[in-house]
């Protein structure tokens, strides 16, 4: 007869309660020195230059230079110029997503690698290959000028597709991940109960995919709002109609360091607060 020990007693196997594994503390004792040093090295590499740029701002003249003309106009044409290339690059990436992770074509990889080729040419080159090709004596940009008298380098509308040349890889790479991610038989679901497939992408699909495609969004908007090689490359830095932020802030550094300080802190509070607002809802998994 087995006997059932004393009230309070550990109890073992046979009692039915499963033992409880006695949990060391070794987790506990802190970060191996090896991984503790380089990630301390990485934050301060990274947060250093922002404190930097914060101890050196000159906090007293900060109101006057930030309410001059040319300040809020490179900073509108900034915000609007962004969100357009933004706007450009969901709805003709969204769609690139799809085709990269919902079909089978030949050459499909190379596409692929063509899309995010962006990511990491130069913005310069980039800037380049725009004015070969949509300048006015370019590929398509002579033919544009010829028929219908559009001139694109050099114009606001420029800032926009410079923009949008750099930021569209950023969504179309997020909207894939996500899109590969989805369960695919949703969509075959909704299409056996008749649904055509453009049906299915729009009611079923992208509430499915709406984080990522969020997520996208915010980075692509980001990237357009910094960008500074292709913008100069192509469409130039004229005040009031080409020149944003970062132009404003690389023509400033040359004659008025203060100045350029200053427009940097702009961008600084305008990215954080973006990236802030929305990360916490569209860019943190549960």
């Amino acid at each position: 007869m087995t006997s059932l020990g004393k009230p309070g007693a550990a109890t073992g196997p046979r009692s039915g309660r499963p033992r409880r594994r006695r949990v060391g503390t070794g987790g506990r004792r802190g970060v191996p020195l090896p991984l503790l040093l380089p990630g301390v090295l990485a934050l301060a590499f990274l947060l250093l230059p922002l404190l930097a740029l914060l101890v050196r701002a000159p906090w007293r003249g900060l109101p006057g230079r930030l309410t001059s003309a040319e300040v809020w106009q490179a900073l509108q044409l900034s915000l609007v110029s962004a969100t357009a290339a933004t706007a450009v690059s969901l709805v003709l990436g969204v769609p690139l997503a799809w085709l990269l992770a919902r079909t089978e074509f030949p050459g499909r990889g190379l596409v692929r690698a063509l899309v995010t080729l962006p990511l990491v040419l130069p913005p310069v080159v980039g800037g380049v290959a725009l004015l070969l090709a949509l300048g006015r004596n370019g590929v398509v940009g002579r033919w544009l000028d010829a028929w219908f008298g559009i001139t694109l380098p050099f114009t606001t509308t420029g800032v926009v597709i410079a923009e949008a040349f750099v930021a569209m890889p950023f969504l179309v790479i997020s909207v894939e991940g996500t899109l590969r991610a989805a369960d695919p038989r949703y969509e075959e679901a909704a299409a056996t109960l008749g649904a055509s497939r453009f049906t299915a992408f729009r009611r079923v699909t992208l509430p499915l995919i709406a984080p990522g495609i969020a997520a996208g969004a915010v980075l692509a908007w980001a990237r357009a709002l910094g960008e500074f090689g292709a913008t100069i490359t192509f469409a130039g830095n004229f005040p009031g109609r080409t020149q944003t932020m970062p132009l404003a802030v690389y023509l400033a550094l040359q004659n008025d360091p203060e100045a350029a300080i200053s427009l940097s802190l702009v961008l600084l509070t305008v990215s954080i607060a973006v990236l802030a607002g929305l990360r916490d809802r569209w860019m943190t998994t549960s």
